[in-house]
């Protein structure tokens, strides 16, 4: 396990997961947070997640948790607030060095559905970052999940969670850039724009994690490797073969097993943002 008491951050973590939100059908997600259902949990047509959100909210279910390094929901919070406070710690400074300034973004944690400004979010959309609030969303039995339908292990792993955050912190700094104005339309429409979205915020996790590294939260390379094994198991190809038996590139809006690996380890050799511009790299 790393050594988050080392983080001398605290990120803005608001804890709903005792709140039962009511359903409201208005709005929508925004179109990334439909497709991080279309890929995590579907594997086909988005009619069948919705069908999931839908039948979530009515029946208000409550998630079944496995044991887990956060088992006591008082730790998760506490380990939420440390990982988010070490991203709020290098994009500031990352932001400083362009001579601009970073706002980091909220996390909230919940549990079933709760209510954003993207619209009412289920667990079914898995962790999502809503632009119009600056927040990301996640309810962490999402790994469960993980574990027991795509047979990820390192799902439970407390870097491979960490990895997650880090990835929607990155949505929310091409939400703090400028990206997702230029190509957040485009991207609900052609999985190859998204595709580029959710490789760049890969990468800017490995940004993070480097700069993490160095400081020494990380104990052992094995620690990197686990946020590796997850990337590499949640790839549009392993979960395309793992849900209906067959890959098909065309409909991929978050990469391949290979693509996200390697742009998370460009993050994390590199720690350089221009590194990180998959909008101008070949990606075959």
């Amino acid at each position: 396990m790393a050594l988050w008491d080392r983080v001398d951050s605290e990120g803005n973590v608001e804890d709903r997961r005792s709140q039962r939100a009511g359903v409201a059908f208005g709005g929508g997600l925004v179109g990334l947070a439909l497709m991080t259902a279309f890929v995590l949990l579907s594997g086909g047509d988005i009619g069948d997640v919705l069908q999931v959100v839908l039948q979530q909210a009515s029946e208000q279910t409550t998630s079944q948790q496995t044991d887990r390094p956060f088992e006591d929901t008082k730790n998760y919070q506490e380990f939420a607030s440390k990982v988010l406070g070490s991203t709020d710690e290098v994009w500031a400074q990352v932001f400083q060095g362009e001579g601009k300034t970073y706002t980091p973004p909220r996390l909230v944690l919940f549990r079933d559905i709760t209510s954003t400004n993207c619209g009412t979010a289920s667990s079914a959309v898995g962790p999502f970052y809503c632009p119009a609030d600056q927040t990301i969303y996640l309810d962490e039995t999402f790994f469960d999940a993980i574990q027991s339908q795509l047979g990820a292990a390192a799902g439970g792993d407390d870097v491979a969670q960490a990895y997650v955050i880090a990835h929607e912190v990155g949505h929310h700094v091409q939400n703090s850039t400028g990206t997702f104005r230029y190509y957040g339309d485009a991207a609900q429409s052609d999985p190859a724009i998204s595709t580029r979205l959710e490789l760049q915020a890969d990468c800017y996790a490995g940004i993070w994690a480097n700069t993490v590294s160095r400081q020494g939260i990380f104990e052992s390379e094995s620690e990197i490797n686990e946020a590796l094994s997850l990337a590499s198991a949640i790839g549009d190809d392993k979960i395309q073969e793992k849900t209906t038996g067959q890959v098909n590139q065309e409909t991929w809006t978050h990469g391949s097993s290979e693509q996200r690996v390697h742009w998370f380890t460009t993050g994390y050799k590199t720690g350089n943002v221009s590194a990180c511009n998959t909008f101008e790299s070949n990606l075959n």
